[in-house]
């Protein structure tokens, strides 16, 4: 009896040795995420977990040093990604999987990260009140024509952090500085509230024009709610001058210390 007790335990001890899972800090909220990582367990058996760490996620991963879970690091913007990097947490990744499917210009030259989906940061305009064609560059918003007219989220957001980062690289620092105080000048409102928020508040009337990213026009198509606030916009892919739209990528990373390496590229493949 105390043979088959004690097999039996050493049995159950020894099970999750052998259970393969993959552990991810993200700045994507859990929910969205999941219907992907439920289809990789599905295909794979490997389980997955994902910590939502909205803040801090660098100085954590510094602080837990060799000893974090932590196998693959997802963010929302490049700028993240770089911060990642810099502070010396991930490590290269070779994969011909990847490097097949990701085109060089949004992965990480170093094969330190590699972008997942890509985003364009738009213009909405509305149908009624904005000529097609009114606006065509990111310049065009600090035109001193559409004071008043504008709203946007607030300037300290990811989006627009990198936006105007985009900016200084196209233009330098000082006349990045004169846009961005024109933008200011021209806004509607004080900004508040997300993407979306700007674009129902261009509905409402508020305002005729917003900064967004490009798929909130697919979801807000697909809400019955929103529906009626895309249905009064336009999306206009705005340029630099010189250059073109503005584009950002979420991304994924594995961590130096990552403790299941393995089953972490299968997940990045």
């Amino acid at each position: 009896m105390k043979r088959a007790l004690l097999a039996m335990v050493l049995g159950t001890t020894a099970l999750p040795a052998f259970a393969e899972e993959v552990n991810i800090y993200s700045h994507r909220q859990p929910e969205l995420i999941q219907p992907l990582m439920d289809a990789f367990t599905a295909e794979t058996g490997i389980t997955t977990n994902v910590a939502f760490v909205d803040k801090g996620m660098v100085e954590r991963l510094v602080a837990e040093g060799d000893r974090s879970p932590a196998d693959l690091v997802l963010t929302v913007d490049i700028a993240r990604l770089t911060q990642i990097v810099d502070a010396g947490v991930t490590q290269a990744v070779q994969s011909d999987v990847l490097d097949a499917n990701i085109p060089a210009e949004f992965r990480d030259a170093g094969d330190q990260w590699f972008g997942l989906t890509a985003r364009a940061r738009i213009v909405y305009a509305s149908k009624d009140r904005v000529a097609d064609g009114a606006v065509t560059t990111y310049e065009d918003l600090a035109d001193a024509k559409w004071k008043g007219k504008i709203c946007t989220r607030s300037g300290t957001n990811d989006y627009n952090v990198a936006l105007l980062s985009a900016y200084i690289a196209h233009h330098g620092v000082e006349a990045a500085k004169t846009w961005a105080e024109g933008l200011k000048a021209n806004l509607a409102k004080k900004p508040d509230g997300g993407d979306r928020d700007q674009v129902k508040s261009i509905w409402a009337g508020e305002c005729d024009i917003s900064l967004g990213n490009t798929y909130y026009m697919g979801q807000m198509v697909n809400s019955e709610e929103q529906k009626a606030w895309a249905d009064s916009v336009r999306i206009v892919f705005p340029t630099f001058e010189g250059a073109g739209t503005h584009m950002n990528v979420s991304g994924v990373a594995m961590t130096k210390s990552a403790p299941n390496k393995d089953a972490a590229l299968k997940l990045m493949e």
